[in-house]
């Protein structure tokens, strides 16, 4: 009869070779134990949303809808200062992983885009008035020209006497300019209207950089403030989503940006070639207006055909004015888009204007600003809904 041995104790157990070592399993779980081993490996169960969930949700997407409709003018500032606090986002990144304080870095950002509107407007608002100024006083030579070039031919082939008094229409034109000097100032002294406009626009001046300044020096405070509104079992795909907008956003600005800077040269360099006055400010106007796809261009050579008109010296000079908008056009449609932004973000032109179009028709010009951020999420969302498809059981069948 063998004689019992009495229990090892835990220290001799853990220093048994490992052929004679006990196994976990082996051992018998105490009743904690395999109570919590249990429920750690039982699947939590798949939280279905309620009726009451999808109220909330549709609640939030039409005090979206209603906001942006019916608040448009209110909020085009704060979304305009969002935009521009986006673009300098990386900026101010940057030179805050160089050590530069972040409120420091917020501030030269600011002052530098602001520096950068201010030269624009400094170069598109004299130019207007120049060429507005110069088509008013050239009105009566133009149709001076017409009467003597084209009343002729009118009269010998269709039988049809064209009269004009030009010192009418001289003293017409010097009248209604009188008028609308006289009317401008009416408006800007009265105080129910001219008041309140330019009281509206010196609080839009002055609230854009601040919205910038604030939503740019907190992006991250503002980004995990959001990630913490967004249901825990969405927070993975919703960041996968953000992500992906973020970069397709991000390159497509890059590239306009470059598209932009190297049009501006191109049409600045090309107009003043061909002896356009003013040709290097209306250049650098339809290198930016082209961020604004087709109807930048179009407004940049509206520009230049009637610059080339007001200055008229003859056939060839007008037709090179045309030549250069003609391969800026090929430049920008051919090489510079496809080289410089690329077909892998899928942002085509057209959506681009339809997202415009659309945007501005519903919301104003609130909508336009938020038209280029929503066509990119919905393309984003697309992709996902597209990879989604191929992986389903209806596209792949019983494979």
């Amino acid at each position: 009869m063998t004689e019992a041995r009495p229990p090892l104790p835990e220290d001799s157990l853990a220093s048994q070779p490992s052929g004679m070592s006990i196994a976990a399993s082996d051992a018998p779980p105490t009743p904690g134990e395999s109570v919590a081993t249990a429920e750690s490996a039982a699947p939590k169960p798949r939280r279905v949303l309620t009726l009451r969930n999808y109220a909330w949700l549709a609640g939030a997407a039409l005090v979206v809808f209603f906001g942006l409709r019916y608040l448009g003018p209110v909020l085009t500032p704060f979304l305009i200062g969002a935009i521009l606090a986006y673009l300098g986002t990386p900026l101010v990144d940057r030179a805050a992983s160089k050590g530069i304080s972040r409120g420091i870095a917020t501030t030269v950002v600011v002052l530098m885009f602001g520096l950068l509107v201010l030269l624009l407007f400094l170069v598109l608002i004299p130019l207007l008035q120049s060429e507005i100024l110069l088509a008013a006083k050239r009105l009566p030579d133009w149709l001076a020209q017409l009467t003597a070039r084209v009343a002729p031919w009118l009269e010998q082939q269709l039988g049809i006497t064209l009269a004009l008094d030009l010192d009418s229409v001289k003293a017409m034109v010097a009248e209604n300019m009188d008028d609308a000097r006289d009317l401008s100032l009416h408006l800007l002294a009265g105080v129910k209207t001219g008041g309140l406009i330019i009281i509206s626009v010196l609080v839009n001046l002055v609230l854009i950089p601040v919205v910038m300044f604030y939503v740019l020096r907190d992006w991250k405070m503002i980004g995990e403030r959001l990630d913490s509104l967004v249901p825990r079992d969405w927070i993975a795909k919703v960041q996968t989503i953000m992500h992906d907008i973020d970069l397709v956003l991000a390159e497509f600005l890059r590239g306009q940006v470059l598209v932009m800077i190297v049009l501006a040269a191109y049409y600045a360099v090309g107009l003043t070639l061909v002896g356009l006055d003013r040709g290097l400010a209306i250049g650098v106007l339809t290198g930016l207006l082209v961020f604004i796809p087709y109807v930048g261009f179009g407004l940049g050579l509206v520009l230049g055909i009637m610059a080339a008109l007001l200055q008229w010296h003859g056939w060839p000079a007008f037709l090179a004015v045309l030549a250069v908008y003609g391969i800026g056009q090929i430049l920008e449609a051919y090489v510079l888009v496809p080289w410089l932004v690329g077909d892998r973000i899928g942002l085509h032109p057209l959506a681009v204007i339809f997202a415009l179009l659309a945007f501005g028709q519903l919301f104003g010009f609130a909508g336009v600003l938020l038209a280029l951020p929503a066509s990119a999420a919905l393309l984003v969302g697309l992709r996902h809904l597209r990879a989604a498809y191929l992986d389903s059981p209806v596209y792949r069948g019983s494979q």
